[in-house]
């Protein structure tokens, strides 16, 4: 297993992308940190399949960020998935969803990542993933926190590819589409009212009409290329945005 005597933490890693992210690394040998809210019968069942740690702080707070750096010890690999949404016009976005959603799908990163960096530039290896989305690419209406958070996600990346580019270490983007997780399916109610729209209204004319394949992504895809990621063959990748979006952003 590959990725033996390494220390991984994702953040939001108790469902969807981010557990099926945990459970791929898991299962080539890394120590997995999990992070992210749940039932604690359901965490610590988690930890019992991974053989993992938990750490659940709140990363929409730098002293959450820091706490949860701090417990989880120097990783090799940080995965930054954590993230939420709201949906809303933007003259009814409120303030405080905005700042919230600021704070944890990039601000959070950014913590995250400046705290790991010293261990990887020590050990002279280090992988940096952060989950983006199609919205780092383009975007939609009525989603203005998410989509300018999600463009700042991809441009940390970039400059963090170019500072620890001679370093061994590389940072990457996965950007996928729609997936169908605990995050996507909280959308739609919002969604609905904010267009006037049906459930099925906004499955098949919002959340999968930008998608050539009309499919949602599953959580292994992503997970599958973020191992890909962590792989020697991988280390000249850095900078990088991939996109898993069924054709979205080729339009």
């Amino acid at each position: 297993m590959f990725l033996n005597n390494k220390r991984a933490l994702v953040t939001g890693s108790t469902s969807g992308i981010g557990l099926a992210i945990a459970r791929a690394l898991a299962g080539e040998g890394a120590e997995v940190v999990l992070n992210g809210f749940g039932e604690q019968s359901m965490i610590e069942g988690l930890c019992e399949e991974l053989g993992a740690r938990h750490v659940g702080a709140d990363l929409t707070t730098t002293a959450g960020a820091e706490r949860l750096m701090g417990e989880a010890g120097p990783v090799d690999i940080l995965v930054n998935n954590a993230g939420m949404q709201h949906v809303a016009p933007v003259e009814a976005f409120p303030p405080e969803k905005w700042d919230a959603i600021i704070a944890l799908n990039l601000s959070s990163a950014f913590h995250t990542s400046r705290l790991a960096v010293p261990h990887m530039k020590a050990a002279g290896w280090g992988r940096i993933i952060c989950t983006a989305s199609a919205h780092s690419l383009t975007a939609s209406p009525f989603k203005i926190a998410y989509v300018s958070a999600k463009h700042g996600l991809a441009g940390l990346v970039k400059t963090l590819a170019l500072e620890l580019a001679e370093h061994n270490i590389t940072a990457n983007c996965i950007s996928p589409a729609y997936v169908w997780t605990p995050l996507v399916e909280q959308q739609i109610p919002d969604t609905m009212a904010a267009r006037g729209m049906t459930r099925e209204q906004v499955m098949n004319e919002v959340l999968l009409a930008r998608q050539p394949t009309r499919k949602f992504v599953q959580p292994e895809d992503v997970a599958e290329l973020a191992l890909f990621l962590c792989r020697d063959a991988a280390q000249n990748i850095t900078g990088a945005n991939y996109t898993i979006d069924g054709g979205w952003t080729a339009e």
